[in-house]
């Protein structure tokens, strides 16, 4: 069932975020706040400091880090109970904080100031905001067509939203306090995913508690224009270039391109891609694949590309395992891969050839539990972000150069890792 009406206010909860002073940059040359001078500082925020990189979000046991993007130094230290799921908002700022019951917003405080093909970002104290998103099992959130989805599974509610209007500046000429949403309701509560599309529609997935089994194309009104029933646990989503969507499978993938949904069927019987990696700067999307059904815990050491282009579907060997936080995308398209190995494997995506072996931390055995700790590989531009919960560290790897530019020590022991900025 659809509700399609006009766009409801958020539900707010006001919790105090208790978050410690900024860190001052370890030797950053920039000017101090208010001395900025020329085009590149008029548009930015009063009280900030020009900093190198956008932040980046580390989740812990009980709280958040949040660390300067070259440096590694902690910002601030922000106190939440729960286990935490970590996604960007989708502005280029503000992080989606999945606890048990909400999406909470949270503020890394960088705000960036584009003058021509030059970026200029500039650091504010970080803050876990007073917006909360009330959701029963908070689920996937995915950014696309300017839009950001949130899905709760315990509902199936689906709840749309223009990330720019979590910034509370936006909102002031509209007299309101919060963003507004658009809301559409599954017709049956499951695990699954929502993207926005241009022009207003929106694909989803369809299912039941017991199982979920495709995905179903929507107009602006709401009417359905196309489904796929030829996806039995259908899990995680990823776009590839030109727009194409592609929907992991326990049997392949589902690929959305030009209107039509495509199966790209797996050579196995159980051939589960759960776990997808997409790039503007590719076609082929990089997924896991996993084929025991009935084991409590496979360590894959293949890894699959799914060619959205002509609907097909290759393996690369890593001789390694890896887990569903070591997928992730380069600045080129390139497909990333953190293997228990301690190394970053930089594949080819044409190809699907191995082109390069980088070494970042020791090797590592995945948990059993999969809201254990393990290391995680987040990418934001040339920087690969690794964390190492063994070692309580966190590192930046160079994907040009393919050098370690920064290593530090935190706190506390990293879980999920998210980054924000262009």
């Amino acid at each position: 069932m659809t509700t399609h009406s006009k766009p409801l206010p958020l539900r707010s909860a006001v919790i105090g975020a208790s978050v410690l002073a900024l860190a001052a940059l370890a030797g950053c040359s920039a000017p101090a706040a208010g001395a900025q001078t020329g085009a590149a500082a008029s548009d930015a925020p009063s009280t900030a400091r020009e900093v190198r990189a956008p932040r980046v979000v580390v989740s812990y046991d009980g709280g958040l880090l949040v660390l300067e993007g070259d440096s590694l130094e902690v910002a601030a230290d922000v106190p939440l109970d729960g286990f935490l799921r970590l996604n960007p908002a989708g502005d280029e700022r503000h992080v989606m904080v999945s606890t048990d019951d909400a999406f909470r917003v949270l503020d890394t405080g960088v705000e960036i100031d584009r003058h021509g093909d030059h970026a200029h970002y500039y650091a504010e104290e970080p803050e876990l905001t007073e917006l909360s998103f009330a959701a029963e099992h908070p689920g996937h959130v995915t950014t696309h067509a300017g839009i950001t989805a949130l899905f709760a599974d315990g509902t199936g509610r689906v709840e749309l939203l223009d990330p720019a209007a979590l910034d509370p500046d936006a909102r002031d000429g509209d007299d309101v306090d919060e963003p507004e949403v658009t809301v559409y309701e599954s017709a049956e509560a499951h695990h699954g995913v929502a993207v926005a599309l241009e022009g207003g529609g929106l694909l989803t997935t369809f299912g039941d508690s017991e199982a979920h089994t495709g995905a179903v194309v929507l107009d602006a009104a709401r009417t359905e224009v196309v489904r796929s029933e030829q996806c039995p646990g259908v899990h995680g989503e990823t776009v590839a270039a030109d727009g194409v969507i592609v929907i992991g499978c326990e049997n392949g993938a589902l690929v959305y391109r030009d209107g039509i949904f495509t199966k790209v069927a797996a050579p196995d019987a159980y051939g589960r891609i759960g776990n997808q990696a997409g790039s503007p700067e590719s076609p082929v999307v990089l997924g896991d694949y996993k084929v025991d059904a009935a084991a409590e815990l496979e360590r894959p050491q293949r890894v699959s590309l799914i060619d959205t282009a002509t609907a097909t579907l290759r393996f690369v060997d890593l001789g390694t395992s890896y887990t569903f936080r070591s997928l992730a995308r380069g600045p080129h398209g390139e497909a990333l891969v953190l293997g228990t190995d301690g190394a970053i494997h930089v594949i080819d995506p044409d190809t699907g050839e191995v082109a390069q072996r980088i070494a970042v931390v020791d090797a590592w055995t995945e948990p059993t539990d999969w809201q254990e700790p393990r290391p995680a590989l987040e990418v934001r531009g040339h920087r690969a972000y690794v964390t190492d919960p063994a070692a309580d560290a966190i590192h930046v790897v160079d994907l040009e150069s393919g050098e370690i530019t920064a290593s530090a020590s935190l706190p506390q022991t990293p879980n999920e890792l998210t980054t924000v900025g262009e």
